[in-house]
């Protein structure tokens, strides 16, 4: 598959409200299959926010309620689906992403590993403990969620492990939208790898969030970016770049392994 089609969900967010989000996640999936994409990206906690208080009420098993749905719609719509929802573990809730193939074959699920305590994450979430990579037909592909931007050793591991596309999903505010721009370009510089991120836009409960949701090449070119308000985000890429870039520029092969770990 030379080239794949991403688009991204920049959904406002209902707080709490399920059965609205999950309306307007339909309606992104239909556009999104109509566009002819291959994969679509859901916002970080796309179907209910960060709604605290309520957090154990509206997490979901593995297999059931959303994850059901997104199995069903990926197969109906031959449409891999990717977004984060509070999923419930046991008595515990973390901010899980599953990644679901055109087939409603769950390949892997992503779990937050940094919990942003500024929005009490730490308080309500049980941390993730595991990178995720998994081989896809357009190549290997990674996940992260929001805060994990802040942290270049997860994106170095995941360029180590042969990525060529990384997946990012967040709830990211308006307040510091310059550093999503920023961070999202240089994690793609730095590992010469494509980098497609999903933002919520407007406001969700007391926070505005800031959209610019984007996707951006090996080479830090950004291939399309969205701006504040709400929309579906669609843009394509040759995964074949990837090996140009670290032909072109061998940073990574010129890393010192033996200081740096």
């Amino acid at each position: 598959m030379p080239k794949l089609t991403i688009s991204l969900a920049q959904m406002n967010i209902a707080l709490g409200d399920v059965p609205r989000n999950m309306a307007t996640m339909q309606r992104m999936v239909t556009e999104a299959t109509k566009r002819g994409s291959h994969i679509l990206l859901l916002p970080e906690l796309w179907s209910t926010g960060y709604a605290w208080g309520e957090h154990k009420a509206l997490a979901q098993s593995i297999g059931s309620g959303v994850f059901t749905e997104l199995t069903q719609l990926a197969t109906q719509n031959k449409l891999s689906i990717f977004g984060s929802v509070l999923e419930k573990r046991g008595q515990e809730v973390a901010n899980g992403a599953p990644f679901f193939a055109a087939n409603g074959r769950q390949m892997g699920i992503y779990r937050k590993i940094h919990l942003f305590r500024q929005f009490n994450e730490d308080r309500y979430l049980q941390a993730g403990n595991a990178p995720l990579t998994m081989d896809l037909p357009w190549g290997a592909t990674s996940a992260a969620i929001c805060y994990d931007l802040r942290f270049p050793e997860l994106f170095r591991r995941y360029a180590n492990e042969g990525a060529v596309l990384i997946l990012l999903v967040a709830e990211w505010p308006l307040e510091r939208i310059e550093h999503w721009r920023a961070l999202i370009r240089a994690r793609a510089i730095e590992n010469q790898v494509y980098i497609a991120a999903v933002n919520a836009a407007g406001q969700t409960g007391e926070t505005v969030f800031g959209g610019h949701s984007m996707i951006v090449d090996p080479w830090g070119d950004v291939i399309v970016e969205a701006g504040a308000d709400p929309t579906l985000l669609t843009g394509e890429i040759e995964t074949e770049r990837v090996k140009e870039v670290r032909t072109r520029l061998t940073a990574l092969d010129d890393r010192r392994g033996d200081l740096f770990g």
